[in-house]
């Protein structure tokens, strides 16, 4: 059973994957809803992933090592998770960077953190509104405003 996804959350996810798909240099690929098989009983489905693995049309799965960007789309059911217990998850794993998308009275803000590698814990990089500018894991630029169509009155 999975939870019913608002508008909100769908459009952002289409929005932000054909945005970082068109930004991203070559040797990069994004991918929506694939598991990342952090251990045999411990897949979980980012809405989001960045990798530098070459496009597999029969791919089901992700090692952590081959994730370098973790994007969950926070909704109302899975706050708890996508604050908590997938951002200690995905750090442990290793996997670099980790961002999280707030609905904040209708407008997308990023949460960004990046792996802090002495402590294996996710250090914050930043809070980010109306846009987002970051150098890793590439050269990348959001106008998060743009993500969602704005609500009508």
């Amino acid at each position: 059973m999975v939870s019913p996804q608002r508008s909100w959350h769908g459009r952002l996810v289409t929005a932000l994957t054909n945005t970082l798909m068109t930004q991203a240099p070559a040797g990069f690929e994004v991918e929506r809803e694939m598991t990342i098989r952090l251990a045999a009983r411990n897949r979980p489905e980012p809405d989001l992933l960045l990798t530098n693995l070459p496009y597999d049309p029969d791919r089901t799965w992700y090692a952590p090592e081959d994730v370098k960007l973790v994007v969950e789309t926070v909704s109302p059911e899975s706050a708890h998770r996508d604050r908590t217990v997938k951002l200690r998850k995905y750090a442990e794993a290793g996997i670099p960077h980790y961002w999280c998308i707030e609905d904040e009275d209708g407008a997308a803000v990023a949460h960004v953190y990046e792996l802090d590698e002495p402590t294996g814990a996710y250090a914050p990089t930043g809070i980010f509104r109306p846009a987002l500018q970051r150098p890793v894991p590439f050269e990348v630029g959001l106008d998060l405003d743009k993500l969602t169509p704005p609500r009508s009155s």
